[in-house]
């Protein structure tokens, strides 16, 4: 998302709102100071996330952890990608700069009537991050969740920031993941280098939604984890394609193909070349479709399969008609009848 400090008339001036220092100074650290006092030098001037981040020689993900930090702080506002002082911020600036008012005699004024007030209610999509304050008091009170952050700086392998450690005490506290589970999950998303906070938090969700609460479900989703990895590796090298992430469609066919139904990658091979053949392009529904059928009738080596296909062939020439063959199974794939499951 791009970004748009618009302070109108400070534009011209390096200002820093005295709250930094006052309020902020202590709980903020060195790279939400940093990340400010960037935004404050560049305002007016259109920046990306990832400028700041390169600037600062820090990860893209501690620039966004950096800029919630100080939205909840209620010291900027962003929307649609323009930073703006708070209306809260904005008041008590003004109130600090301007100058103290004569005193005038007190006129009294009638009574105002109360008017009541409609309660609030907002619903939030996820638990409300702690600040650094109160992560700091439940470290304190908490052997196990200070022995946490310990632990994830050493998976991690540098210095957790503020938004890493309210992150983690969010997944703890609220998703309620063990101690012990989530050092697991540190693990598994540094093994396959994505261990940014967003995707630590995302992985976290639905592990959550999972309820793998305990050492033993973590250890099962970590090995079916692996399982799928495996699976979607040897699909890619059977039939040739650039190694990507695969979409959850693809993961659920590769794991079938290879954990469940066992074929090797010959077998993926002449499903592909079979598909392509049939339709022009790699259709992971047409291949499925194939090895189903391959594992229905017992099909397990490259032989049987091409076997299977000279007979299917012969049939089709009409050498050995049959009144129960009623329609061409080769056509009958190639009509794009299965173009509606590759959508779901």
């Amino acid at each position: 998302m791009n970004y748009t400090m618009n302070l109108g008339a400070w534009n011209s001036v390096f200002a820093v709102p005295c709250s930094v220092v006052d309020q902020h100074i202590k709980l903020a650290g060195s790279i939400q100071i940093k990340v400010l006092l960037w935004m404050l030098r560049h305002a007016g001037e259109p920046f990306e996330a990832n400028d700041t981040a390169k600037a600062l020689g820090i990860d893209r993900a501690d620039v966004d952890d950096a800029m919630l930090y100080w939205q909840q702080a209620g010291l900027v506002t962003v929307q649609e990608g323009e930073i703006t002082p708070s209306t809260a911020a904005v008041q008590k600036t003004e109130a600090v700069s301007a100058p103290a008012p004569q005193v005038q005699p007190a006129q009294p004024e009638p009574a105002p009537v109360a008017q009541p007030v409609p309660a609030v209610h907002k619903i939030l999509s996820r638990p409300q991050k702690a600040d650094n304050a109160f992560v700091a008091k439940r470290m304190g009170e908490s052997t196990e969740i200070a022995c946490l952050m310990q632990e994830a700086e050493q998976i991690l392998g540098r210095l957790i920031s503020n938004g890493d450690s309210a992150t983690l005490l969010m997944i703890h506290d609220d998703f309620g993941l063990p101690a012990d589970v989530i050092i697991m999950l540190l693990q598994y998303v540094v093994s396959i280098g994505k261990a940014n906070t967003r995707y630590i938090e995302k992985v976290a969700m639905n592990w959550a939604d999972e309820e793998i609460f305990t050492h033993e479900k973590a250890e099962e989703k970590l090995r079916r984890l692996a399982e799928n990895s495996n699976s979607w590796r040897m699909v890619e090298q059977a039939v040739g394609i650039p190694h990507r992430a695969p979409t959850s469609k693809e993961e659920a066919f590769a794991a079938m193909w290879v954990a469940q139904w066992n074929f090797n990658a010959a077998l993926i091979h002449e499903a592909y070349e079979r598909n392509v053949d049939a339709t022009g392009k790699f259709s992971p529904s047409y291949m499925h479709k194939i090895l189903e059928r391959w594992h229905k009738d017992g099909i397990s080596t490259l032989v049987q399969a091409q076997k299977e296909k000279e007979e299917r062939a012969s049939a089709r020439k009409g050498d050995k008609p049959s009144k129960a063959t009623t329609y061409d199974i080769i056509e009958y794939e190639r009509s794009g009848v299965f173009d509606n499951f590759d959508r779901k």
